[in-house]
């Protein structure tokens, strides 16, 4: 997992150490400059083994983000020096001031990628360059290097740590999970930040989703708007296979408009059923009405959920007004959400030769 945080109160303007993509570069409130020209090499990055080494975690009670390696990456950033050496030392606590703008005004982010020991013991990253493009945009958004608006930092630490992990779900690893939809919370809202990776949208989620553990769900369906659009699932990015309206045999997840984050494992669910081509694979807007109404007609297949942390979850009930749901994923199988975990881990465990995968030397 990568962080990026202010770590100081703002002192002074900062400037950035790359370009921001096709946005225009400016020294405005409104987008993200492109003067700085510091940054950092691998090949400068300076190592401090730890003294003393944890013991080996037991790989059949994982715990999912409990358990961490000996060292972590650390990166500085300062608005007159720009980027910092990388460097690798112990695993520690970090040191952050009491005014810290990422204490006071959630001027941070985080990125969370895995990587998998294939079956010819190599270790492979899935797709990291599109956790790094996520990662900027979100960064621009933020105010971090390059840093704009009201309150700009004057320092910045980019920090990697590791952690090894079993089933993210407490319920193992391809079980149905239960989701609360009520109308009354809303994670994002167009122009807001759902669309990046920052901490501020989880903290704020947390009050629903342990009203969701109260009424036996394990997860908050989040949904938007009077119509009560269908967006995403407190750590997922949500698909639902079905006949749609129009008779067609359809793979739907709600489109990028702003108020969802674009997964990666969402993205690559959908290049691959493009790839297969097979069925109708669109990226749409769908309501609890559309929901409701395709199961009364026994149109819905199968729903699933999709990200990083459990790549592939089934979803078997969703409480909604008062009403439970049940969503037939399993009666059905499920065939195609079996099918797309299978074809991903296959790729992310190295059965399977991929240019989405990257081999750790």
């Amino acid at each position: 997992m990568a962080s990026f945080q202010a770590v100081t109160t703002p002192a002074a303007a900062i400037t950035s150490h790359q370009g921001c993509g096709n946005e225009s570069s400016t020294n405005g409130s409104g987008g993200c400059t492109n003067d700085g020209v510091a940054s950092f090499k691998a090949a400068e990055t300076v190592i401090e083994l730890a003294s003393m080494f944890k013991e080996k975690p037991d790989p059949s009670n994982l715990v999912f983000g409990t358990v961490f390696t000996d060292h972590m990456l650390t990166i500085e950033w300062s608005a007159s020096d720009g980027w910092q050496k990388p460097h690798i030392g112990p695993f520690k606590n970090l040191s952050v001031h009491p005014a810290s703008s990422a204490l006071h005004y959630a001027v941070e982010l985080f990125e969370g990628l895995k990587a998998y020991r294939g079956v010819d013991n190599n270790i492979r990253l899935f797709r990291p360059l599109n956790n790094m493009e996520r990662m900027r945009r979100s960064a621009c958004r933020a105010g971090l290097p390059p840093s704009l608006g009201v309150k700009k930092p004057s320092r910045a630490l980019l920090y990697v740590i590791l952690s090894p992990v079993g089933p993210y779900f407490s319920t193992g690893g391809f079980s149905p999970v239960s989701l609360w939809a009520d109308p009354k919370y809303t994670r994002a809202w167009r122009g807001g930040t759902g669309d990046c990776k920052m901490g501020g949208n989880y903290g704020a989620s947390i009050f629903a989703q342990y009203e969701a553990m109260e009424v036996g769900c394990q997860q908050v369906l989040w949904l938007y708007g009077d119509n009560h659009q269908i967006t995403e699932v407190g750590t997922m990015n949500l698909f639902l296979y079905w006949i749609n309206e129009n008779g067609d045999e359809e793979l739907a997840t709600p489109p990028l408009d702003g108020v969802i984050l674009p997964g990666v494992t969402r993205q690559s669910i959908i290049d691959i059923a493009h790839k297969w081509g097979e069925f109708k694979v669109t990226e749409r807007y769908l309501t609890m009405g559309d929901l409701i109404a395709a199961l009364k007609e026994n149109r819905v297949k199968e729903m699933f959920g999709a990200g990083t942390a459990c790549v592939v979850c089934p979803v078997g009930r969703i409480l909604y007004k008062g009403n439970n749901l049940h969503i037939p994923t399993m009666d059905n199988g499920p065939k195609l959400t079996a099918r797309i975990l299978k074809q991903l881990t296959d790729i992310q465990y190295g059965r399977i030769e991929s240019d989405w995968t990257y081999l750790v030397q």
